[in-house]
C-alpha cells in the first residue's frame, strides 16, 4: 500500500511542476532529486511488496478416497483408522473421503465411480472381487488417480497392490497347527467370506500345507463371513456334531471359537488365530487352563502402508507394483510367544479388534493417532 502511494505522489508532483514559481521550481527540483533517489529503490520495494502479497505456493495436498465393503468388522474398522492416521501424519493430505458400507462388487463399483467423480487423487480399496473391479479401476487410473488395493489383490495391471501375504498366512498357520498335533489328527478349517480374494488365497495356503501331512484329516470346512456371531454358531454346531476335533484353523475369527469351547466346558484344542486383541488376551489369561494358541500376524495397518506407497507414487518415487508383507507366527506356549502377546495386548481395546501396530518402514503415525482414528480436518 505504501509503495503505490509513493508512485502517485511523484506523478502528481511532476505534472504540476511547470506551473510553479522559480522558487517553487527550485524547491521542487531538490525534491525531484530526492524522489529520483526514492525511485531508484522502487524495484526493490516492488519485490518486497510482491513477496508479501504473493507468498510461495504451499506444497500440494491430496484428496484420498477409501472404499470398504465390510462394516462392523474390527479388522476393517482399524484398517480405515490406519489410513486416516497416515493421512494426518504425512501432512500431504487435505481430506479423506470414506465410502464405507456392506456390499459386494456391484456396490463397490458404484462407490468407486462416486470417488472418481469427487475428484480424488488416490483411491485405497479393499476389493470385494479380484477381477470384477478391473474396468472401474482402469477408469480411475486413466484419469491419473493412483489406485492401491490393500489386504487383497486385484488383477488390474494399472493398480498397485499392498497386502499381507494371504497365501503365506494360510500355509504358515496350518503348518504350525499340524506340527503341534504331531503330524496327525482331525482338524477344522474355518474360512472367511466365500469368493473374496483373501479367503481364496488363505485356503490355497492351507491346502498347500496339507500336502505335506497325509495323516491330517479335514473333518469340516465352514465359512464364517469373518463374523464373530457366525463363527460362534458354527463352533457350537461342530461341537454338537460329535465329530472328533483335534485342532482348529481359523481365518482370524479366533476369540469366538475359544468362547464356545469355554461355554461348553470342553477341553481346549489348539487354535490358529490372528493378532486379534481378544484372542491374545485369552492366550495370556488362559494359558494355565490349557489354551494353546497360534497367532499369524495380519496387521490392518496395511491400509496406512498402502496410502504411504500411493503418496510416494504421486511424488515420483520408484515403487514396486506389488508389495507383500510376510506374516510372522507366534506360539502362545513359548516364552517368546507370551512376551509378544503381552507387549501388544491392550485391555482397553475392543476384543474383536486387532492389536494396534504400525508397519515399518511404511507407516509414520503414532499408535495414539491410529487409536484416535481422525483424518485431516476431523
Amino acid at each position: 500500500m505504501h509503495f503505490f502511494a509513493i508512485i502517485a505522489n511523484s506523478r502528481s508532483w511532476s505534472v504540476f511542476d511547470k506551473d510553479r514559481s522559480p522558487h517553487q521550481r527550485s524547491n521542487n527540483q531538490a525534491k525531484s532529486q530526492s524522489m529520483s533517489k526514492v525511485s531508484s529503490y522502487l524495484p526493490l520495494l516492488l519485490g518486497a511488496v510482491m513477496t508479501v502479497a504473493n507468498p510461495a505456493p504451499a506444497a500440494e495436498k491430496y484428496v484420498v478416497g477409501v472404499s470398504n465393503t465390510l462394516v462392523g468388522n474390527g479388522w476393517r474398522e482399524e484398517m480405515v483408522c490406519s489410513i486416516k492416521a497416515e493421512a494426518l501424519a504425512s501432512g500431504k493430505v487435505s481430506k479423506v473421503i470414506l465410502a464405507n458400507r456392506n456390499g459386494g462388487p456391484s456396490e463397490q463399483i458404484a462407490d468407486l465411480r462416486n470417488l472418481i467423480s469427487a475428484g480424488v487423487n488416490i483411491i485405497i480399496v479393499n476389493p470385494s472381487d479380484r477381477k470384477a473391479l478391473d474396468p472401474v479401476i482402469k477408469q480411475a487410473t486413466d484419469r491419473h488417480i493412483v489406485v492401491v488395493a490393500v489386504d487383497q489383490a486385484v488383477d488390474a495391471p494399472s493398480a498397485y497392490v499392498v497386502t499381507n501375504d494371504q497365501t503365506a498366512y494360510g500355509r504358515l498357520g496350518a503348518e504350525a497347527l499340524f506340527k503341534k498335533l504331531g503330524g496327525k489328527g482331525n482338524v477344522v478349517e474355518m474360512r472367511g467370506i466365500d469368493g473374496v480374494p483373501a479367503d481364496a488365497d488363505r485356503h490355497e495356503g492351507f491346502t498347500e500345507a496339507l500336502k505335506s501331512y497325509p495323516d491330517i484329516k479335514v473333518v469340516a470346512s465352514v465359512f464364517t463371513g469373518w463374523s464373530p456371531d457366525k463363527a460362534a454358531q458354527a463352533t457350537k454346531n461342530l461341537i454338537s456334531s460329535g465329530k472328533q476335533i483335534d485342532g482348529i484353523w481359523t481365518s482370524g475369527i479366533d476369540k469366538a471359537v475359544v468362547d464356545a469351547y469355554k461355554t461348553a466346558n470342553l477341553k481346549y484344542v489348539p487354535i490358529v488365530g490372528a493378532d486379534n486383541n481378544g484372542f491374545m488376551g485369552q492366550e495370556i489369561e488362559m494359558k494355565d487352563a490349557g489354551l494353546v494358541g497360534i497367532n499369524v500376524t495380519n496387521p490392518p495397518a496395511v491400509g496406512g502402508a498402502g496410502l504411504s506407497i500411493a503418496l510416494d507414487v504421486l511424488e515420483g518415487k520408484k515403487v514396486e507394483r506389488v508389495t507383500h508383507l510376510t506374516p510372522k507366527v507366534y506360539d502362545s506356549t513359548t516364552d517368546e510367544g507370551q512376551q509378544w502377546l503381552k507387549s501388544l495386548y491392550d485391555p482397553k481395546v475392543d476384543p474383536n479388534y486387532p492389536v494396534y501396530s504400525p508397519v515399518e518402514p511404511y507407516t509414520h503415525y503414532t499408535l495414539d493417532q491410529e487409536k484416535a482414528c481422525k483424518g485431516p480436518g476431523e
